[in-house]
């Protein structure tokens, strides 16, 4: 995805502010949370041109590659070459594995690193898929019937039977959930930098292939390769409650750990993010749909918006795809935000693979990834080379370390499995009420110079934006997409993180029904860690929101100014955005 410009936020950020780190500075989130704008340097702007101004010369404290990349990849290697050259994501060096820390916790009180490898790791084989006579079937977990369920306890008791009469087995229950804090929670290093694989490209492809393994895995223990995994098909109201097979106390599917507002078939609620409203179940069903259509459909248009930005090794800038943002994140945190305060199990990524709906949970995430193909258009799998050759590192179930490659996961079939289809409803869920009843007077609105940056998001904010261009051609549009990126977001990563957005709406905007137009999208974030060691806990992160089919239906395709307000829905001790701008993109 290439811009015709070269929009670029440029900053006057302090010295300290390196390119790997959030700067010393900011040891405490509250310093640019709270303290007002005179209390640090940090003047940002959005200029949408191609010169070089004085603020770039300071770039030598941010590493200019980082900043654009971490920006979500709207900024092609075509424009930016040499500098946008990325490289394959490597395999974690081994022999830097360290214990990973709890966000908001103590220390991990076990190594997430894995068992003992072989002293030369550089003869680890890659893998090569086997052939299968037969697909292993993924269906709804609502719908398996009781022989399923007692076959999937059995597999699941006898993977846990394996911590206790052989702890460094890999294929264990424990030692399968350190795949996820390893990779997530910063154990892994390379050159010295985290390998992390959520909030990029890595995202589905990681998940993937870890899924792939485990499924193995427990079809070995009970000796039946055709044993699928479930998905849980939360994207069909028939499936928005935890699958009643893990609600059964005293068996291998429950959690006592879990949050207990999952229980006795509460519906889940995507729009609230954990604050309970007091709404109807069809109601909380509807904002789950909206939700739905508008990750997959409306903001999804384009690869890099899906799949989410290019990985730069060890880049703390944060720019996930739309489904890693919602529903992903929000089943993570209906799910798991119990006690203690830092959230377990599916509550914090180090600890998320302790629960075994965890694996059910991201099974329909991988679904997803297809689903999102089957809606057609320039919605096909990233081409780029440092994507295809990126590399994980995983066992099998004959307890043998391999490499994989991202290039060798993009057929489900040819991996050996495929899901049962299900009732995609959301596809036709797109919003149509109007909150507002026209067309917004900008001139009665700041601007978004006099608003940004934001030091604190904690009241609804509105602010005008001036767009690259209006009445576009139906072939303009099909040629460039128009994107609200919003960059420099910083915030405590040890808390749950959620904003709304929405175009022209009023200030006083409601968002318990997301049936509005006017709704554009939301970001969040689930609590972790980039850095063992590190005391700042402050994150940044880029969101990117396809606004086409919005201005459409909110009748602003003429204007040359439009009205955005953000909603914060759960900030923590504090949420800061640097920048604000719009841009023509191609995907």
């Amino acid at each position: 995805m290439a811009s015709s410009i070269l929009p670029l936020c440029t900053t006057n950020i302090p010295s300290s502010f390196s390119n790997n780190t959030n700067s010393s500075f900011l040891s405490k989130p509250s310093q640019i949370f709270l303290h007002g704008r005179s209390s640090q340097s940090f003047k940002v702007s959005c200029n949408a041109n191609n010169n070089v101004s004085e603020h770039d010369k300071n770039l030598d404290a941010v590493d200019r590659r980082n900043v654009l990349l971490g920006f979500g990849g709207l900024y092609g290697a075509a424009n930016l070459a040499p500098l946008a050259t990325a490289a394959p994501s490597p395999p974690p060096d081994f022999k830097t594995c360290s214990k990973a820390t709890i966000t908001k916790g103590p220390e991990v009180s076990y190594s997430c690193c894995p068992p003992p490898l072989p002293k030369d790791t550089s003869t680890i084989p890659y893998y090569k898929l086997p052939p299968m006579n037969k697909l292993r079937i993924r269906s709804p977990a609502h719908l398996v019937d009781e022989e399923y369920i007692a076959k999937y306890n059995l597999a699941i008791s006898r993977m846990k039977d394996l911590d206790k009469t052989d702890p460094l087995n890999p294929l264990g229950f424990k030692q399968q959930a350190n795949i996820h804090c390893a990779y997530c929670n910063g154990a892994y290093r390379i050159g010295g930098k985290e390998l992390q694989v959520h909030n990029s490209w890595l995202f589905f492809p990681f998940h993937r292939w870890y899924l792939y393994f485990y499924e193995r895995i427990l079809g070995k223990l009970i000796d039946d390769p055709t044993f699928a995994l479930p998905y849980w098909n939360w994207d069909n109201p028939k499936g928005m409650r935890l699958p009643p097979m893990f609600d059964r106390e005293g068996t291998s599917l429950y959690d006592e750990r879990r949050n207990p507002q999952v229980r006795n078939r509460t519906v889940m609620d995507l729009g609230t993010f954990g604050s309970k409203v007091d709404t109807t179940e069809l109601l909380l069903q509807n904002n789950n749909l909206i939700l739905m259509y508008r990750q997959m459909v409306t903001n999804a248009p384009c690869p890099l918006l899906f799949f989410g930005a290019r990985y730069v090794l060890g880049t703390n800038i944060e720019a996930p795809g739309t489904i890693e943002k919602i529903p992903h994140i929000p089943v993570h945190i209906w799910t798991g935000t119990g006690k203690p305060k830092y959230g377990e199990d599916m509550g914090n990524f180090y600890s998320a693979g302790l629960d075994p709906v965890f694996y059910c949970h991201h099974g329909n995430v991988d679904r997803m990834w297809n689903e999102w193909k089957a809606l057609g258009g320039k919605r096909k799998d990233l081409t780029q080379p440092e994507w295809l050759n990126s590399e994980f590192f995983f066992y099998d179930e004959n307890k043998n370390p391999y490499l994989v490659k991202i290039r060798d996961c993009l057929d489900m079939k040819k991996m050996g499995y495929d899901y049962a289809p299900s009732p995609t409803p959301w596809r036709n869920f797109k919003p149509n009420k109007k909150s507002s009843a026209g067309k917004l007077d900008t001139s009665l609105v700041p601007p978004a110079s006099k608003i940004f940056p934001i030091f604190k998001l904690d009241v609804n904010t509105s602010f005008s934006l001036d767009r690259p261009a209006s009445s576009r051609t139906q072939v303009e549009k099909d040629n460039k997409e128009e994107i609200l990126t919003f960059s420099f977001i910083k915030y405590d990563n040890r808390e749950y993180i959620r904003f709304d957005v929405y175009l022209n709406a009023d200030k006083n905007v409601k968002p318990e029904d997301l049936n509005q137009a006017e709704y554009a999208g939301s970001y969040t974030s689930l609590p972790h860690t980039h850095k063992p060691g590190d005391d700042d806990h402050v994150s940044s992160a880029t969101l990117q929101l396809a606004i086409t089919e919005l201005l459409e239906d909110n009748g602003l395709e003429k204007e040359e100014k439009i009205v955005v307000t953000l909603v914060p829905r759960k900030v923590g001790e504090g949420l800061a955005i640097g920048c604000v701008e719009i841009m023509l993109v191609d995907c």
